[in-house]
């Protein structure tokens, strides 16, 4: 699904124009990525959490010249999906 489905099915779910489907879609991500930044946890009970993780440093070889590599370590955001979730996906 794409952005611009994604923001047609809010828009028929909510009787929302397309315009305002999209600004609140983007206010979401916006503030999710936000609280990410700041390195809270965004729990949404039913559908999973989004959080970040941190990636040790760890040393990775070139593909071309299979010559070691330091990769650093870095922060990453992850998604875990909570039970209701994955009951449905099943």
């Amino acid at each position: 699904m794409k952005k611009s489905e994604l923001i047609e099915a809010i828009a028929k779910q909510t009787d929302l124009s397309k315009a305002a489907a999209e600004r609140a879609l983007d206010a979401t991500v916006e503030a999710i990525t936000e609280a990410l930044q700041r390195g809270d946890t965004v729990t949404l009970v039913g559908f999973g959490a989004f959080y970040v993780s941190e990636r040790k440093a760890r040393v990775g070889f070139n593909p071309r010249t299979k010559e070691p590599q330091n990769i650093e370590a870095a922060k990453v955001p992850r998604f875990r999906a909570g039970k209701v979730l994955k009951d449905a996906v099943k």
